[in-house]
């Protein structure tokens, strides 16, 4: 497999001055995906400050879908869903908390080692011909793989320079292929982005990069941002609800946050950022087109992790408080239980750590040989 990694030192002349984050738009998933190129409106923004690391994202869609949190124990089989009889197997080494939309896929989480990823919306995402030598590893699995066998951003870097599978495209029953890159982050503030462009690994890493959107290919975006007052060009602030606009408008929130006093000041500051870079709930209009069913997408969820004290923190729009989960207080060993916890029509609030229950794990997109991309 062919790898470009993409460090700040190749890049100075584009990175002068920049201190980069990154709004990333999640599909979250890759079911009913039909406009995704003006509808996608996630966004991920990582701040590192003097009680630790926090990382935020957003998740846009056009209904208050189903939602799940679940928690995955060490020791558990997994199969790569290849379409053919080499599929990769492993056994997850670290446990994790992800969470689902329509449980095809873990779309965003942590595991207890305090290593965080998300999966994001990549138009451009292409992967190679199959070369049935190599195990195959269907894209949806991509993210809970790096949770299950890493701990850091340096060790989940270097395995995709050498990843140990052949990423294969998944489609969803309805058609939509996954198309996403995946953001990772871990408690020192460090920071890496993976995309599959033509058939090669792209790798992006570098504590600058904070702010990352669902196009284009990453890249572009910073090239898009260093067009922006404080990021060495000039144009002012955008305001609207475009990948680019939110990047910048997400990037420029990030770099100018005042250091939180405690807790509570951490998580309401960063939030406040996420809610910038959101979607507000509306009516369609020219400038704003209805995504599915004639409704606009909005942002249904935004979360905040804590990756020093490993606590995830969940702000679901049509619930009238914000709950969180300490993984601290969860069980990974391997004897535990899969167990999982609904969002939808289930208002809870403040600590959830103790009311997850145990349940049959999902299963996974499988890979398919039909498409290998968008462009296929």
């Amino acid at each position: 497999m062919k790898v470009a990694t993409v460090e700040s030192r190749s890049r100075r002349t584009l990175l002068k001055s920049m201190l980069i984050g990154g709004a990333a738009c999640g599909s979250g998933f890759f079911s009913m995906i039909l406009y995704w190129q003006r509808a996608e409106a996630c966004s991920r923004i990582l701040w590192h400050n003097s009680l630790g690391t926090y990382v935020g994202r957003n998740e846009d869609w056009y209904t208050d879908c189903p939602v799940d949190l679940w928690v995955l124990p060490r020791g558990m089989e997994r199969d790569g869903g290849a379409a053919d009889s080499n599929s990769y197997k492993w056994k997850s080494r670290y446990g994790s908390l992800v969470i689902t939309m329509y449980d095809r896929l873990s779309m965003s989480g942590v595991n207890e080692r305090g290593l965080s990823s998300h999966v994001l919306w990549l138009d451009d995402t292409k992967v190679a011909p199959r070369n049935a030598k190599e195990p195959g590893l269907s894209i949806s699995l991509w993210m809970q793989w790096i949770l299950d066998n890493c701990t850091s951003v340096q060790e989940a870097a270097d395995a995709m320079q050498r990843p140990p599978f052949q990423l294969r495209m998944a489609v969803d029953p309805d058609g939509t292929p996954g198309l996403f890159h995946v953001s990772i982050e871990d408690a020192t503030g460090d920071s890496a982005i993976f995309e599959m462009i033509d058939g090669q690994m792209k790798i992006y890493r570098d504590r600058k990069y904070i702010m990352l959107t669902n196009q284009p290919s990453y890249d572009k975006q910073l090239a898009i941002l260093s067009q922006y007052a404080g990021f060495g060009g000039n144009k002012p602030l955008p305001g609207t609800l475009e990948p680019a606009d939110r990047l910048a408008r997400g990037a420029y929130y990030a770099k100018n946050l005042p250091d939180p006093k405690d807790e509570r000041d951490a998580i309401a500051t960063l939030m406040s950022v996420m809610r910038t870079v959101g979607a507000p709930v509306g009516l369609p209009t020219p400038e704003r087109k209805a995504f599915l069913f004639d409704q606009v997408s909005r942002s249904i969820f935004r979360l905040i992790i804590n990756l020093n004290q490993r606590v995830l923190y969940f702000d679901r729009i049509y619930s009238p408080a914000v709950f969180w989960v300490r993984l601290a207080g969860l069980e990974f060993s391997e004897a535990a239980p899969v167990k999982k916890i609904s969002v939808n029509n289930n208002d809870l609030a403040f600590d959830v750590t103790d009311k997850f229950k145990p349940a049959e794990m999902f299963t996974f997109a499988p890979a398919t040989e039909s498409i290998l991309g968008h462009t296929s």
